[in-house]
């Protein structure tokens, strides 16, 4: 029988992660979709800095809430990616405080662009609103990332058990 790549705990955590990361996307009543945005979840996406499993659980974790919160397949799918991208990102990240720097950016650049994309339909203005959108949705996703998930990490420190890495 050939190895698997995950533990059976780890593979655990990926689904917890997931389940509450678009548990807290779907239930929370703020705004979670859209150019004005703070998707309280997307604080998760520096748990991969921690550990690695966390990368597939937020992954899906964001897929199930895109499914199930947005009627747009492109937001299903670059929604996932700009989240999936941000957490293999964070992973490599040497130093936890610039940790929260990936998600920002990763969605602020292809989230921001769908938005725009949406808003416009590529058209002469889409420029103008990629501007506005990657603006406003980096700004949510660093109140989400630098507030909440370094607090998030420094929660995760005082747990017995969880990787330790160097600051």
């Amino acid at each position: 029988m050939p190895k698997s790549r995950f533990t059976t705990r780890q593979l655990a955590t990926a689904g917890i992660i997931a389940a509450v990361y678009a548990g807290l996307t779907l239930l929370l009543p703020i705004p979670q979709y859209g150019g004005v945005q703070l998707r309280v979840a997307e604080a998760m996406t520096l748990l991969p800095f921690l550990f690695p499993e966390a990368i597939p659980g937020l992954a899906v974790g964001c897929f199930l809430a895109n499914l199930l919160g947005s009627p747009y397949v492109l937001d299903w799918i670059f929604g996932t990616l700009a989240t999936l991208l941000a957490a293999i990102w964070t992973s490599k990240m040497k130093n936890r405080w610039l940790a929260a720097l990936p998600p920002v950016v990763c969605n602020a650049v292809i989230v921001g662009a769908e938005i725009a994309y949406f808003a416009t339909l590529d058209g002469a203005a889409f420029w103008p609103a990629y501007a506005l959108n990657a603006f406003t949705v980096g700004l949510g996703e660093a109140i989400a990332c630098f507030l909440l998930g370094t607090l998030l990490l420094r929660a995760m420190d005082k747990v017995p058990g969880l990787p330790r890495r160097a600051a």
